[in-house]
């Protein structure tokens, strides 16, 4: 009890400390609400009122056809009337995209001359750029073939293929960036509260104080751990609550307690590392180059952006060491398919034996560092 009660004052009194601090505070509240809901509403997979400018020299049906199919919400679409215009919105990224109709197409396509169209494409936009080129190919050739056959019609196969889009029917990008937003914040703000709790007492020459004080390293160490997982459980309490299923309507499809469980349990890793991180950092400026060159794998890497499966076998062999690959997998399966415990409990083993690996190179580590101050 002697131990529970030490551990409990001194975590008290970091959240006294973290609430004293208003860059933690403003972190703290942007990563669950502003940063959730602008990755939701701005994912770039998919075209939305992408600027197309189109230069028609043929003036025909078929070329009044094709500009015609460029609509909201996908495309927003600009007729050009010189290519000096033309080059100018490319140059100046005014357009995503420029579609050339050369002379006499129509009349080329009828006497099946085989026509060229010109498609420039602007690639720093490589998101919309590549799903924009698939697109317009598809739009124009739909709308030569039927010019071609007089009348629309749809390809008929032979066989019945049924397709059924589970999880996201609509196929939403909200629900896909929301979910995803939260998982990296969980793991972001986890190891940056834990760390900087540890380089604040440095900073501030407290932790001198808590080695006169009849306190052991690893009370020390569970009060940086414990304030972070309720501040943490909380506020992604609240985000899934009020941004997520309030303000952006994403449905969850399981529970929200296996899933705030999964999140406690990688809290106890994450943390871990953010301890072990600020115990090999001497200041904050260290701190936050170190937790660049971490975060980085951990999110891009982790299974949340890029499938797994789509990734060197090196890499997915590394990334299983990470606590962030099981967590995504446990959490997209929670609340993506609403999974059951009987289904993601290898993935809780996973993560808890990889926190108990670091909590305890950390412990060491910060053994080390507390015997070199004394």
């Amino acid at each position: 009890m002697h131990h529970l009660k030490n551990i409990f004052r001194l975590g008290i009194k970091e959240l006294w400390s973290l609430a004293r601090d208003p860059t933690m505070m403003v972190l703290i509240v942007y990563s669950f609400t502003f940063a959730i809901y602008s990755a939701a509403t701005t994912m770039p997979e998919t075209l939305h009122h992408a600027p197309i400018a189109i230069f028609d020299e043929d003036h025909s049906q078929l070329s009044s056809r094709i500009i015609s199919s460029f609509y909201p919400p996908d495309f927003i679409a600009h007729q050009i009337n010189s290519f000096k215009d033309l080059d100018e919105g490319m140059d100046s990224g005014a357009y995503t995209f420029s579609l050339t109709i050369p002379p006499s197409f129509e009349r080329d396509v009828a006497s099946n001359r085989k026509p060229t169209l010109q498609l420039n494409i602007d690639a720093t936009r490589m998101s919309q750029a590549f799903a924009g080129s698939q697109s317009i190919q598809q739009i124009v050739m739909s709308e030569i073939e039927t010019f071609v056959r007089k009348f629309r019609t749809n390809a008929t196969l032979p066989i019945d293929l049924v397709i059924r889009i589970r999880f996201n029917p609509s196929l939403n990008q909200v629900w896909f960036g929301s979910i995803m937003e939260i998982i990296n914040q969980i793991t972001i703000l986890s190891i940056i509260l834990a760390g900087a709790a540890l380089i604040r007492e440095r900073e501030h020459g407290t932790v001198e104080h808590l080695l006169v004080m009849p306190v052991t390293p690893i009370e020390i160490m569970l009060t940086k751990i414990w304030p972070t997982v309720l501040i943490v459980l909380t506020v992604t309490a609240l985000s899934l609550n009020f941004i997520i299923q309030g303000l952006l309507q994403v449905p969850i499809g399981g529970s929200i307690l296996l899933f705030m469980t999964c999140v406690a349990l990688h809290l106890f890793a994450t943390t871990s590392m953010g301890i072990f991180m600020a115990t090999v950092s001497r200041s904050m400026p260290q701190f936050g180059l170190l937790l660049i060159l971490t975060i980085m794998p951990l999110e891009m890497l982790s299974g949340g952006f890029t499938p797994r499966e789509s990734m060197p076998a090196l890499a997915q062999t590394l990334m299983l060491a990470a606590p962030t690959t099981h967590f995504t997998s446990a959490a997209q399966a929670i609340l993506y398919r609403g999974a059951g415990i009987d289904i993601i409990w290898p993935q809780f083993a996973k993560i808890l034996v990889i926190g108990g690996i670091f909590f305890l190179l950390a412990m060491t580590r910060f053994r080390r560092v507390l015997s070199q101050m004394v």
